[in-house]
């Protein structure tokens, strides 16, 4: 393998802000080499919009890969179905959408790929279209045959993992079984240790009730499904401790313990995290037979074309990505 790696880079929702992100990123030189999955169009009248210089040069698999130039994209050309006017979804362009995820999807299990990042995309005008998706996890999970993978959000300070995503509160508790929480459980340490070279990692786990069931007077959640999943792991040479509650471990000194917090729940973990460190997060998805980074913000359809996006998420999700294909144990 070439030490230069190649990294796809999806451009989301193309009335969005993931084009005017893959314009800005372009005007530095990067490190790898960056493939934009887009239409050549829309990214030169992004550019011409934000006022941005840019030389578009379409992918050739076959040549040895070389890190990004300043002022220069790479691209895999995918035709829009329709014309796009920025901050203005159209329906009719969601299968354009789903078609450059399916692109980099592919890449990555041939070996084209070293990782894929992902600008946002819109999920509710992809449904619009009477296309069912429920985002860029459960389509790359799918597309890879993985039963199971674990949404993990990290700055250079924190890393939360979910026990679960994007559910109502009420269906959180029904949710968390123990075989469900084992498996996670097992994905996020084997992950921390292959992606990010810790060798034991330590992981705090939070309690699903407030102050972690209060000896089974707040629920009985933590004594019936999450000590004893804490234990088994525990048993199999995992460093994983709790349940500890939630208000409690975030707690700077508590963190300084600890290498990532598995959250129960997205609103229990998540907040604090972009608190700390909106912009500079990146969204990982562990457990796929490849690498999948993303930036930890929507399309902004308000900003996008007015050049007040930044790229600056975009950015830290390719230089994780990078890091975690530096990373990647041998076997894999």
């Amino acid at each position: 393998m070439s030490d230069i790696q190649r990294i796809a880079l999806t451009a989301g929702e193309p009335a969005g802000i993931g084009p005017d992100l893959c314009v800005q990123l372009a005007q530095s030189s990067q490190r790898n080499q960056i493939i934009v999955v887009a239409d050549p169009e829309l990214l030169q009248q992004r550019a011409d919009l934000l006022k941005l210089p840019i030389k578009l040069i379409e992918f050739d698999p076959t040549s040895a890969a070389q890190p990004s130039a300043e002022g220069s994209l790479v691209y895999i050309p995918c035709k829009l179905a329709d014309k796009v006017v920025a901050g203005q979804l159209n329906p009719a362009n969601s299968a354009y959408v789903l078609k450059t995820l399916q692109i980099a999807l592919d890449g990555c299990l041939n070996g084209t790929f070293d990782a894929v990042v992902t600008a946002p995309v819109h999920k509710g005008v992809i449904n619009d279209a009477h296309v069912a998706f429920s985002g860029h996890t459960e389509f790359f999970a799918d597309g890879a045959g993985v039963n199971k993978v674990v949404m993990m959000l990290a700055t250079p300070e924190l890393r939360v993992a979910l026990a679960t995503t994007h559910l109502p509160l009420r269906d959180v508790s029904d949710a968390i079984s123990q075989d469900s929480l084992l498996k996670i459980m097992h994905i996020l340490g084997e992950s921390l240790q292959q992606r990010f070279a810790l060798k034991q990692p330590r992981i705090a786990v939070c309690g699903l009730n407030p102050h972690a069931g209060e000896g089974g007077h707040l629920g009985t959640e933590e004594k019936t499904i999450i000590e004893p999943a804490i234990k088994f792991m525990q048993r199999k040479g995992y460093d994983f401790t709790g349940p500890w509650p939630a208000d409690t471990i975030f707690v700077k000194s508590r963190l300084a313990d600890y290498d990532a917090v598995l959250a129960m729940y997205h609103d229990q973990g998540l907040p604090v995290l972009k608190h700390q460190g909106f912009g500079d997060a990146v969204n990982i998805t562990l457990g796929l037979p490849f690498i999948r980074t993303s930036v930890d913000h929507g399309t902004a359809l308000d900003l996008a074309g007015s050049g007040k996006a930044s790229a600056t998420s975009l950015q830290a999700a390719i230089n994780m990505a990078e890091t975690m294909s530096q990373n990647k144990t041998p076997h894999e």
